[in-house]
């Protein structure tokens, strides 16, 4: 996507005219200066770098400790979960731990294959890879903003994490200090919403470490119990880059995405400030935050969503796998007949999940939010009356449950780790199904072909919430399904049968993906790093607004996820560590 020249000039107009709509910003880029920067030269360009250790600008080892003192003896060295099986991390710090060993191998994610606890002696080697470097477990709003104002003044690059639930990579960075939000754990319900904006049921005011069943644990022992759009994985972390990305989930089609529920968020800024942004105070900044990208404005405190009623709800589940059939074209005409009525679906406000390989496709479940097990039926039965017409044998299982929550406890489950992989990914528009359903089901087939898995999610946040103004890619309103595509690659390959998958995955699998929906999009937080024309396929027409935007709150480029607005300023180099702005 080719940006024009009046949004990669930054001017001073532009600045004026988001001060006076955000007030309480104020500032001018004299009020943020940058540190002293690596200077380098890589194949005749150059580029001003972070400050990473061996660097004249690295902070010195009394720099750090009075950082700790400042955040409450909240800085720790990163240390990888995996660890304490091992003598030695990077050769020189003992961890070395039989007791965490065992806990770790038992119950730990971990989170690359530099350090990996299973099936290894403790003189072997475990090193830190791109997992970072410091962690400050932030406790407080105050350990966040110093946290943020010792990464800019110091320069070096910082890595926000809630969870570390993320598909792409952007929870971990070579030499990084990590900004650790997990235990920001404040969640206040109001009963009726009297803030800025027209709603005026509902909310929840929730911090930025509460993870989705954690929050829906909470909801459920309001009175009346309360539901909120969270994603399908109860382990999401719900303020950070879920929303910040959009936010799909199981109540999406009746609702919208997360991002359409937001009120209000309490935030800190790249030049440390802490701003609250809602459609009353900081509006362009409220609008950015609603899916214009995580960790690319601001580092949230905290986010305040709209809540619903909790309601009763039904479920099906469908299986057809090699325990049905051995006969691919019997498998692929059964999951055709399901995936071609994705429109269907949303329009009568359902969410349906799937798991797609190779003669394997797990329907779990429908999710019909407010409906019997009649009226579910109902919905669903043109896709059993084509499988039974068809011959196609199949497993179905009904359930009716009091309320969402008792569906979501029943029916998702955690999902696993250590899945080695690059994933890719594409939204499917109504307009693409009924323009040519079957080409998007042949892609798909081709894409488990080539030895892709695809998680599926159909979901149409256009029907519940077809008007709210934030920075989602518009054609999200026209969705019918979004696919999550994964081919498996070892962590520890080497770098060309890794470019070797990449291509693989974005100009083969993704290609066919793309011309078999011209109008659809891509998702930027479960999408390809290499996803060609990213500005536009992740943010289509808001990619502009988006751009000037991070010039205005983050000049100097604090926050950084890659695929990202403002991203293209920068570059990871030397094999993937030294984050650099080209120069």
């Amino acid at each position: 996507m080719l940006i024009p020249f009046s949004f990669l000039s930054l001017s001073t107009h532009l600045l004026t005219l988001v001060n006076a709509q955000d007030p309480d910003l104020s500032f001018t880029h004299a009020d943020v200066t940058a540190s002293k920067s690596s200077l380098i030269t890589r194949n005749g360009r150059r580029y001003a770098c972070k400050c990473y250790p061996g660097d004249s600008c690295y902070p010195k080892p009394t720099t750090w400790s009075q950082f700790n003192q400042t955040v409450g003896g909240n800085l720790q060295l990163a240390i990888p979960p995996g660890a304490p099986c091992f003598d030695f991390l990077d050769g020189t710090i003992p961890t070395y731990n039989e007791a965490q060993c065992t806990e770790v191998q038992a119950n730990c994610f971990w989170t690359n294959d530099t350090c990996v606890p299973i099936g290894v002696s403790p003189t072997d080697t475990c090193t830190r890879g791109y997992y970072g470097d410091y962690l400050v477990l932030a406790r407080t709003r105050a350990h966040v903003k110093a946290t943020v104002d010792f990464a800019r003044k110091n320069n070096v690059r910082l890595v926000i994490r809630n969870t570390g639930h993320d598909f792409m990579g952007r929870s971990t960075g070579f030499g990084s200090l990590i900004l650790n939000t997990h235990s920001l754990k404040d969640v206040t319900f109001h009963k009726k919403w009297t803030g800025p904006g027209q709603w005026r049921g509902g909310a929840v005011t929730i911090g930025a470490g509460v993870q989705g069943r954690e929050l829906l644990r909470q909801a459920n022992q309001q009175s009346p119990p309360q539901a909120i759009v969270t994603g399908e994985c109860p382990t999401v972390g719900f303020a950070g880059g879920y929303i910040q990305g959009g936010g799909h989930g199981p109540l999406a089609s009746i609702y919208g995405l997360a991002a359409d529920q937001v009120l209000s968020f309490e935030v800190v800024t790249s030049s440390g400030v802490y701003l609250t942004a809602n459609a009353q105070r900081n509006p362009s900044l409220f609008w950015a935050l609603k899916g214009g990208g995580p960790s690319t404005f601001a580092a949230i405190l905290n986010v305040t969503v709209k809540t619903f009623p909790d309601l009763p709800s039904s479920s099906v589940v469908l299986r057809i796998n090699s325990t049905h059939t051995s006969d691919p074209e019997v498998f692929w005409k059964g999951v055709n007949a399901f995936h071609e009525l994705s429109t269907r679906y949303v329009e009568n406000g359902l969410f349906v999940y799937y798991e797609l390989g190779e003669l394997r496709l797990n329907v779990r479940p429908f999710v019909a939010p407010n409906m019997t097990s009649a009226q579910l039926d109902a919905v669903v039965r043109p896709l059993f009356d084509k499988l039974d017409a068809q011959g196609i044998p199949y497993d179905r299982e009904d359930n009716h449950f009091p309320s969402f929550f008792d569906l979501y406890l029943g029916i998702f489950d955690d999902e696993g780790s250590f899945a080695q992989m690059i994933t890719g990914g594409r939204i499917f528009t109504k307009s693409d199904f009924r323009r040519d359903a079957a080409a998007i089901n042949s892609a798909q087939r081709f894409a488990v072909e080539q030895g892709s898995f695809i998680i599926g999610h159909i979901v149409g946040p256009g029907t519940g919430a077809p008007r709210v103004d934030n920075a989602i890619h518009p054609r999200w309103r026209d969705a019918a399904s979004f696919s999550i595509t994964g081919l498996g690659i070892a962590g520890n390959a080497s770098l060309t049968e890794k470019a070797r998958v990449q291509n693989l995955v974005t100009n083969v699998v993704g290609k066919a993906l793309r011309d078999a929906s011209p109008k659809g999009a891509a998702y930027v937080n479960e999408g390809d790093l290499e996803e060609p024309n990213w500005q536009s396929e992740y943010w289509g027409l808001n990619y502009p607004r988006l751009f000037a935007l991070k010039k205005v709150y983050d000049p100097l480029g604090v926050f950084y996820a890659r695929t990202t607005p403002g991203t293209e300023d920068w570059e990871v180099i030397d094999v993937g560590t030294k984050l650099c702005r080209k120069l």
